[in-house]
């Protein structure tokens, strides 16, 4: 086994007993709660295991790898009530995985190297997306050994050979072309009869193999009937589903009923829009509430209201994902030292937050630069239409550029209508400037583009005509 491969690889790899120890001695200070401002360090072994990346160390705090052990027990304890585990069962697997955890530490640390090195936290959600996939991996892998192979890692000699992707093949044979439709799974056959395409449960299943073995009516019945009971129309249920199907195994009482206390509460979002939520961003109400608060405190701080937060939320409920260190705050910085006032653009068009610097907001603004404008231009622009960042550089915006530099147009005409760019080019643009010029006249730029057809005529007469008496 590579280095590489085994940190990428969907499936577990396995670290000698003399590695385990030497980073058992090293990562995990046991009992040292009152070390602060010690640093430990990965070395050695560590750099053997491929978990390193290279031979230096790597200095990393020992709060931190206490603190994020802490949160991936709380990870996999809910993978494992997902599993059907009692709180019991869960607690006696949790008490006996410790070199597995550390396991899990260490594979956090290899994924978000520059996170740790930094000593930023990583955010339960965060945790989540980078353990959830792999657990699931495993989970397909050992099948019915999953949690024997977490209480005895790492020796592999004790797991029971189970073929990879053994768990995936039963749990598709559940609900195969040959099974009769009254054999199907009986929570199977509520979704379909709720509206929900076989072939898509089929897609649901080999995403999340124990989806097939979900309790109809402990898990997916009762969440059914919360969501018709908030205002999820029963047609829409299906789709939610299909796009977020971990949704039952959130915890109704401990998940999204005190979420959505939460945001009518502090965030004055009332329940009419508790349906509109769910349906765009059904994993929104799986968020842990310290991220919730991450997220709210960030936009306070940048001058928001809590009324105009639950706004941003409804408008952008995908911003909760995003974490605020390593993502909204640096965006929101840079947009502010190009002269943009963060607030209006968060209110009109959150989205922005979300780009990456490098990949979307640096090369648009190089661009205009580039064109003659300044700073201060382009700060107006991206005031008026934020969603200029949205769009792609070179499939997009230097056509529709190249476009207007043949239409007679001073350049200041975009920095007083940047919306020019969210047109169409050969649907709008083009059609209408033809239709301009034939009449021989010119109109505004925000006039021609954002007329409606009756009123660009009346417009063109209107120029026409005044035209005409002046040169009578």
């Amino acid at each position: 086994m590579t280095t590489s491969s085994a940190i990428h690889s969907p499936h577990l790899f396995f670290l000698p007993k003399t590695t385990v120890s030497h980073i058992t001695r090293f990562v995990v200070i046991r009992g040292s709660t009152s070390l602060p401002a010690k640093v430990v360090c990965f070395q050695g072994k560590l750099a053997e295991s491929g978990l390193g990346g290279s031979s230096s160390l790597k200095p990393v705090a020992a709060t931190l790898l206490i603190e994020q052990k802490e949160e991936v027990k709380t990870v996999l304890a809910l993978f494992l009530k997902q599993q059907g585990l009692s709180n019991t069962a869960v607690v006696k697997t949790i008490n006996k995985s410790d070199l597995f955890l550390e396991h899990l530490v260490l594979r956090l640390h290899s994924l978000h190297k520059s996170r740790n090195m930094a000593g930023r936290e990583l955010t339960t959600m965060e945790i989540r997306e980078a353990l959830n996939p792999y657990f699931e991996a495993l989970h397909c892998q050992h099948g019915d050994a999953f949690i024997h192979m977490v209480e005895h890692f790492p020796d592999q000699k004790k797991l029971p050979g189970l073929a990879i992707d053994s768990l995936r093949s039963r749990a598709m044979a559940r609900v195969s072309e040959s099974v009769p439709v009254e054999d199907l799974p009986p929570h199977v056959i509520y979704l379909v009869e709720l509206g929900l395409d076989l072939e898509k449960i089929r897609a649901i299943i080999w995403r999340f193999p124990s989806f097939a073995y979900c309790s109809l009516e402990r898990k997916v019945k009762p969440l059914v009937e919360f969501l018709i009971k908030i205002g999820v129309p029963e047609s829409g249920i299906p789709n939610v589903l299909y796009k977020s199907p971990q949704l039952c195994w959130v915890s109704l009482s401990k998940n999204l009923i005190p979420t959505m206390r939460y945001l009518e509460d502090e965030l004055g979002i009332n329940q009419q829009k508790w349906p509109e939520l769910i349906l765009r961003r059904p994993l929104l109400f799986a968020c842990s509430r310290r991220k919730f608060n991450s997220t709210v405190t960030f936009l306070t701080e940048m001058g928001l209201s809590k009324e105009t937060v639950g706004k941003v939320l409804i408008r952008r409920p995908t911003i909760v994902s995003f974490s605020v260190e390593d993502k909204l705050r640096p965006t929101a910085k840079y947009l502010s030292s190009l002269g943009v006032d963060v607030t209006v653009i968060m209110q009109g068009a959150p989205a922005i937050l979300t780009l990456s610097i490098e990949n979307n907001l640096r090369p648009m603004t190089d661009f205009f630069l580039e064109k003659g404008y300044s700073m201060e231009e382009i700060a107006m622009m991206i005031q008026r239409f934020p969603s200029l960042y949205n769009y792609s550089l070179f499939k997009n915006v230097l056509p529709k550029w190249e476009f207007f530099l043949s239409m007679g147009y001073p350049r200041s005409e975009l920095v007083k209508f940047s919306t020019y760019f969210g047109y169409s080019l050969e649907g709008r643009i083009k059609p209408r400037y033809a239709r301009m010029k034939l009449c021989g006249v010119l109109l505004s730029l925000n006039r021609l583009l954002s007329s409606s057809d009756n009123n660009l005529d009346k417009a063109l007469k209107a120029k026409m005509n005044k035209l005409e008496k002046r040169d009578g």
